[in-house]
């Protein structure tokens, strides 16, 4: 039997993700402009920049040039991604302007790890601890724990729930090390290798060790499968989901060959309220955003809903001419 939430939440990752992997780089205002056209959809949380390596993602070499120059709405939450100490360094430098907050994450594959942070999963694990002394000297709360690769990996293959449910139980126990028990759980497809059967057969899983805890699905669409993976967790009763407008976005160190991008936010938008589950967010203002995406990075993008239209308006139409 489903168990379909009334409302769901999604967290736009579309600057942060999209941008990360597009060559040449876009240009600064670029960017800005489309974080702003976001800004005035409705999202809640919007993930703008990366402090990273700028040799090794060459994408966000002005991570600070676009947090100085955006704007910024009242009540959306504007938040930056660091995989190491300086990047945490740099993210807190605008901390007046960003919205900050800690993980526990592991990967479920040492593989991708080791080509994603240069470490293996011993030395990952200890790094966790040292990002919460971090944390907890800055103020900064800890609100979830994650597990990348926790469906597949190009790397090393199939990932054993067994092994998804090791690595959130590890996450959990650095975090009570430091007196922290963060409320959710993130499971990343970070190179889409789930589908269906496994999003629930992982998420039955992980609901049945750790049943009070809200589950968090981060869906890449690299061989068609994120929509029915996000309705697999609707009917799951999965309510918050990572998404990107116009399907932007891929881990450079993920290994595809082809087109890498997250579950597209309007088409994931679009799927809610047809089927009458709440979000929040403006469709319309969402389809004008991934046109203001597609004209960033030049090319065009896999988002479907953008193309094809907003049924409601739509409907609109047909009913104004009968």
């Amino acid at each position: 039997m489903s168990d379909f939430p009334k409302k769901v939440k999604i967290n736009e990752e579309g600057p942060r993700e999209g941008f990360q992997i597009e060559k040449p780089p876009v240009p600064t205002d670029k960017k800005i402009r489309f974080i702003n056209a976001l800004s005035g959809t409705g999202l809640k949380h919007i993930q703008t920049v990366s402090f990273v390596n700028p040799k090794r993602v060459p994408g966000w070499a002005d991570a600070e040039e676009v947090v100085m120059g955006q704007e910024y709405h009242p009540g959306v939450e504007y938040a930056p991604l660091w995989l190491n100490p300086k990047g945490f360094e740099r993210a807190m430098q605008f901390r007046d302007k960003l919205t900050l907050r800690g993980k526990v994450s592991l990967s479920a594959s040492e593989a991708f790890v080791i080509r994603n942070q240069n470490k293996n999963l011993d030395e990952n694990l200890k790094m966790q601890h040292e990002y919460m002394k971090q944390y907890k000297a800055a103020g900064v709360p800890v609100d979830c724990v994650g597990v990348n690769s926790a469906f597949g990996c190009n790397y090393q293959g199939d990932i054993p729930t067994g092994r998804v449910l090791e690595a959130i139980g590890q996450c959990f126990e650095v975090a009570a090390a430091h007196g922290e028990s963060p409320p959710q759980i993130r499971l990343s497809d970070t190179m889409a290798w789930a589908t269906p059967d496994r999003i629930k057969r992982t998420v039955g899983a992980v609901r049945e060790k750790f049943p009070d805890k809200e589950v968090h699905l981060h869906l890449h669409d690299t061989r068609g499968m994120a929509m029915a993976n996000a309705y697999a967790g609707l009917e799951m009763g999965v309510a918050s989901y990572d998404a990107a407008v116009a399907g932007l976005g891929g881990c450079p160190f993920a290994g595809h060959a082809g087109a890498a991008g997250n579950i597209c936010t309007e088409d994931l938008v679009f799927l809610c309220h047809e089927m009458g589950i709440e979000t929040g967010i403006d469709l319309d203002a969402l389809i004008e955003a991934a046109q203001v995406a597609e004209e960033a990075v030049g090319h065009p993008l896999p988002g479907k809903v953008a193309k094809g239209g907003n049924l409601a308006r739509l409907r609109e139409k047909a009913g104004a001419v009968h």
